[in-house]
């Protein structure tokens, strides 16, 4: 699905002068909040931010203060998929 958010000019500009995509930013925000209340699962998080490693994202939240929900058999087992993905694809090594 794609969405279309309207951001003022000059919450945009004030944006990126500070460096930041105003549309990453409004995504990052739906993702942050997303997790925060538990409407999305880390899986869920990392699939919308386009992270493709647990990693990335643990990193993402340390980044925004937000501690971990309870890492669940299925973070594990969709964390076990990526890794053999990568594996195969060549971009790491067991």
């Amino acid at each position: 699905m794609q969405l279309t958010v309207e951001i003022p000019d000059d919450v945009a500009e004030k944006l990126a002068a500070m460096g930041h995509d105003p549309a990453r930013t409004a995504l990052e925000g739906v993702a942050i909040e997303g997790y925060r209340s538990g409407a999305l699962t880390a899986h869920q998080t990392r699939e919308l931010l386009g992270f493709e490693t647990r990693h990335e994202l643990d990193g993402f939240l340390k980044v925004h203060n937000i501690w971990e929900h309870a890492y669940s058999l299925d973070d594990l087992e969709d964390d076990r998929r990526t890794m053999q993905r990568l594996e195969s694809e060549g971009r790491i090594k067991a």
